[in-house]
């Protein structure tokens, strides 16, 4: 890895680049995670209707245990790297930058995972366990994973949002092609998903590692395990956070395994918890990728002022957004769900709509709340999500026995509220911006109208999924979307600056 003369110059400044927009970033992220979302779609009735519940419930289980050994492994770093990146670009700041904060890390990171491995696969041998092979799928995907990831997150803190928006398109259309060629083709099993994913996730670390090599800065030099445990201090209570929001939204999983015994039960589950993330994806996930560095930025430059500024301009849209998605939910979700898995997932509507509509509200108090990370108390942050997990654990205790998969959905409503309280308690002050009256009025008002039209008429008598969800849709728009467009000249506005910053 070295320097690229293209950014870096004689004096060792980095080329200057003009800065993107919030508009671009944003637009280039929801560009991403539609086309994202549309794979999801294309793939998610196909794998639905290929593999049975109890498949989808291995898969959900061991996608758990996946995702918690890669927020391990990665040891916070992708944290410290958005928060540390040097937006100045001094040449000798990159290659510090590079060395202690990125190189460093993965390399520790990789000698844990060795560590690791080597451990699992002797106790297999001494004791004559034999391990699912999914589980040493994940064991091998981890570190592709783990790298892919640090590397992304430079790119991203350097607001390069055109390459995260190649990469993740194509990466996740070729992972689709081959993990439905797998299913189709050689097995229908959550091994043949798995056989996919890491053959796409190979060839995606093939490209970040020649990226890497043309734009990380490396110097042997430049080793400083005081600037890296800088890093770390910040980062690891960051990964705690993960892990401990990784129990929050995933934990359900494992407990439905263990206290049912069932994998179809955790599959009913999984597959409308799946379909909820996408929305979460498109509306959050877009969000936070265009948000996070220009918050960073903007507060550097201009302090509170600035990010309060910055909240007002990103809260307008986003709320109308976000109470369109929570209302169709209500209404018609468990019609999509029948749309798109078929009558036999039918079980897993109602899981769909609960949490799709907590993960649909819940951007709204994650960005009117965002300060801490600002004010670099990630142990604050840690405490918070520890104390929502900690609850989600407790009340699926209490919900589960009684409730089944349904009582891991309203746990996970519960959670979500309950953090949601304890960002709004903790923010700094200053730092709060919550969507003003009239637009919660607005987007309150259009709601209740549409929920009052389409429960009242029955969506016109239509029963069958798909007329339905277009009965759905139109009146969305003549109740929702119009009034909104027509009352809030604001709203019209702000979109036509957004399209300008974009261009």
């Amino acid at each position: 890895m070295n320097s690229s003369p293209r950014e870096v110059g004689a004096a060792g400044e980095s080329a200057p680049r003009r800065q993107t927009s919030m508009a671009t970033h944003y637009l280039r992220y929801s560009t991403t995670n539609i086309l994202v979302l549309l794979a999801g779609f294309v793939s998610f009735p196909i794998l639905t209707r290929l593999l049975d519940n109890h498949q989808y419930g291995i898969l959900g289980y061991y996608d758990t245990w996946g995702m918690i050994a890669i927020a391990v492994a990665k040891l916070g770093s992708q944290h410290a790297i958005i928060r540390f990146y040097p937006y100045v670009g001094v040449r000798r700041e990159m290659v510090s930058f590079g060395t202690n904060l990125v190189v460093l890390p993965m390399l520790l990171s990789m000698l844990l995972w060795a560590v690791f491995a080597a451990s699992l696969f002797g106790y297999a041998r001494v004791s004559g366990v034999e391990f699912l092979l999914v589980l040493w799928c994940v064991v091998i995907i981890t570190p592709v994973q783990v790298v892919n990831s640090m590397i992304q997150m430079v790119v991203r803190a350097s607001e390069r949002s055109d390459i995260i928006m190649a990469t993740r398109i194509i990466g996740r259309w070729l992972e689709l092609g081959l993990v439905l060629g797998a299913v189709v083709f050689l097995q229908r099993s959550a091994l043949a998903v798995y056989g996919g994913k890491i053959v796409a996730a190979v060839l995606l670390l093939c490209y970040f590692v020649h990226w890497a090599r043309r734009n990380l800065h490396f110097s042997r030099d430049a080793v400083d395990f005081t600037h890296m445990r800088q890093g770390m201090s910040y980062g690891l209570p960051l990964m705690a956070n993960e892990m401990v929001a990784l129990v929050l939204v995933a934990v359900d999983r494992i407990m439905l395994k263990q206290m049912t015994g069932d994998f179809a039960a955790v599959g009913i589950y999984t597959i409308g918890y799946s379909l909820a993330t996408q929305i979460n994806v498109f509306l959050n996930a877009s969000l936070s990728e265009a948000f996070a560095p220009v918050v960073n930025r903007v507060y550097d430059s201009g302090g509170d002022v600035a990010v309060r500024a910055l909240k007002d301009r990103v809260l307008l849209p986003m709320t109308y957004a976000s109470f369109a998605i929570a209302t169709m939910l209500i209404l018609v979700g468990e019609d999509a769900m029948i749309a798109l898995a078929g009558p036999d997932k039918a079980a897993s509507g109602a899981v769909f709509v609960v949490v799709g509509t907590t993960l649909a509200l819940f951007p709204l108090i994650n960005i009117s709340s965002y300060g801490l990370l600002l004010r670099k108390r990630s142990m604050m942050v840690f405490s918070i999500t520890a104390f929502a997990a900690a609850f989600n654990v407790a009340i699926n205790l209490v919900l589960i026995p009684r409730y089944g998969y349904m009582g891991a959905a309203w746990s996970t409503a519960a959670s979500y509220a309950v953090l949601c309280v304890a960002c709004y308690l903790w923010c700094p002050r200053g730092l709060a911006r919550f969507p003003d009256l009239r637009t919660v009025a607005l987007s309150t008002g259009s709601a209740l109208a549409l929920f009052a039209v389409a429960r009242g008429t029955d969506m016109f008598g239509v029963h069958a999924p798909w007329p339905r969800l277009f009965a759905a849709g139109c009146l969305f728009v003549l109740l929702y979307a119009l009034p909104i467009w027509l009352l809030d000249p604001r709203l019209r506005v702000a979109l036509r600056q957004w399209r300008k910053g974009a261009a």
